[in-house]
C-alpha cells in the first residue's frame, strides 16, 4: 500500500520465508469471515474464550505498526492486511520474532473486506498512509473512496471507527468530503498527528516520511445516519485539492511530485509569457 517497495536482502527467497513464518500468515482469510474472534483465540490460547474485538490494519506494510498495537493491546486481534507478499513476509516475520499471538497477517486489498469480514466484526480499521492514486481515473482505488466506506459501514460493529493518517493534503481533504458523502460523522481531525499525540506507535515509513518535511494529516470518523443514497458529487483529482498556488507548497505530497512539477511549469510559462508581452508593448 505504502508505494515504497521494501529492501530485499541478496540471499533472500520468498517461497522459504513464506514457510518459515507460515504461523503468522492466513492464506485464506475469505474463510473466517464472522469468526475471527473465536477462532484465533482457540487456534492460540488454552480454553473457549473469544478476543474482545477485531481490529483491521489495512495495508499494514512491514507491520511495525500493527506489531507494536498487538503488544499494547494483546486481548485484541489484529488482522494485517496487504497485497504485496514482500511486506507480507516481513510483517509475519516480526510477529513471529515478537512472539505475538494476537495477530495474524493476510494477503488482500480493501476492496473485498466484504468477504473476509462479517457484518459487524470490525472494532477499527487502521488506512496509515494508503496510497493516494492521485489521477481521476484510479480514483475507485482509494482506500477512502465512497464505495470503501460503504463497504466499512457494513463491517465496522456500532461504534466502529477508521482511521487515517497520511502525508496528503489533498487525499485528506478528498477523504472528508467522501465522509460527508457516505454519511459518516467526523469525530477529530488534525494536521499534524504527532502533536495531537494521536494513538499509535510512528511506523519507520512514517519516519522517513517526515525526516522529508512530511506533515501528518490524521483522521477519525464513524458510520452515522446511512444515507437514502450516496453519489458522488465532488472532484475526484487530487490536484483539485492542491492550493492554489503551487508554488507556495513546501512538501509535496507523495504520488504527486510529477503533476506538481508540471503545475509549477505551467505557471513559470505563463509569467514568463505575461512578461515578454508587457516588455514587448513598451
Amino acid at each position: 500500500m505504502h508505494g515504497i517497495h521494501a529492501r530485499v536482502s541478496k540471499n533472500f527467497v520468498l517461497e522459504d520465508r513464506l514457510e518459515r513464518y507460515a504461523d503468522a500468515i492466513e492464506p485464506d482469510p475469505y474463510a473466517w469471515a464472522g469468526r475471527w474472534a473465536e477462532a484465533c483465540h482457540q487456534l492460540t490460547r488454552e480454553g473457549l474464550a473469544r478476543f474482545s474485538e477485531v481490529r483491521l490494519d489495512l495495508g499494514c506494510g512491514k507491520g511495525s505498526f500493527v506489531a507494536a498495537m498487538a503488544k499494547e493491546n494483546p486481548d485484541v486481534l489484529f488482522v494485517g492486511m496487504d497485497t504485496e507478499p514482500l511486506c507480507i513476509v516481513y510483517a509475519a516475520q516480526l510477529i513471529c520474532e515478537s512472539g505475538l499471538d494476537n495477530v495474524v497477517i493476510v494477503p488482500g486489498s480493501g476492496m473485498r473486506v466484504t468477504e473476509m469480514f462479517a457484518p459487524g466484526e470490525l472494532s477499527r480499521i487502521y488506512l496509515n498512509f494508503p496510497t493516494p492514486f492521485p489521477r481521476t481515473r484510479e480514483a475507485r482505488r482509494r482506500l477512502t473512496d465512497i464505495d470503501r466506506l460503504a463497504d466499512y459501514r457494513r463491517v465496522l460493529a456500532p461504534g466502529g471507527v477508521i482511521r487515517l493518517k497520511t502525508d496528503s493534503q489533498p487525499l485528506r481533504d478528498y477523504t472528508l468530503v467522501e465522509l460527508g458523502i457516505a454519511g459518516y460523522d467526523l469525530l477529530w481531525s488534525t494536521d499534524d498527528a504527532r502533536e495531537a499525540g494521536v494513538e499509535g506507535p510512528s511506523s519507520e515509513y512514517e519516519d522517513r516520511l517526515t525526516a522529508k518535511g512530511a506533515s501528518v494529516f490524521a483522521l477519525e470518523a464513524t458510520p452515522g445516519e446511512k444515507p437514502a443514497r450516496m453519489e458522488q458529487t465532488d472532484r475526484l483529482g487530487l490536484v483539485a485539492y492542491l492550493p492554489s498556488d503551487v508554488n507556495a507548497i513546501g512538501y509535496v505530497p507523495r504520488g504527486m511530485e510529477s503533476t506538481v512539477e508540471n503545475l509549477r511549469n505551467r505557471d513559470l510559462k505563463r509569467r514568463m509569457g505575461h512578461h515578454h508581452r508587457r516588455n514587448f508593448g513598451k
